[in-house]
């Protein structure tokens, strides 16, 4: 199974698109809320040099934002 995270922010549309994709194909992942967690906010930074939400690492390989198709292919399903 693929270690899956996820740095957001509660009012992040595209966040919670990300964690609807997760939940319909049953991945589990460890979410971090970036708006209450400096030390969390730090890391998302320094893994992506990104400050904008969502970043999602998989495996340690950095997604910045919300891209169905490129999560799909990570995972291999297509539908």
């Amino acid at each position: 199974m693929k270690k899956v995270e996820i740095y957001t922010t509660p009012t992040c549309v595209y966040c919670k698109a990300a964690k609807e994709f997760f939940k319909e194909h049953n991945i589990t992942y460890a979410e971090h809320d970036v708006a209450a967690d400096f030390e969390r906010r730090s890391e998302m930074f320094e893994r992506s040099g990104q400050m904008g939400v969502p970043v999602i690492s998989i495996d340690g390989q950095i997604l910045i934002g919300y891209d169905k198709n490129a999560l799909a292919k990570a995972f291999g399903v297509y539908k």
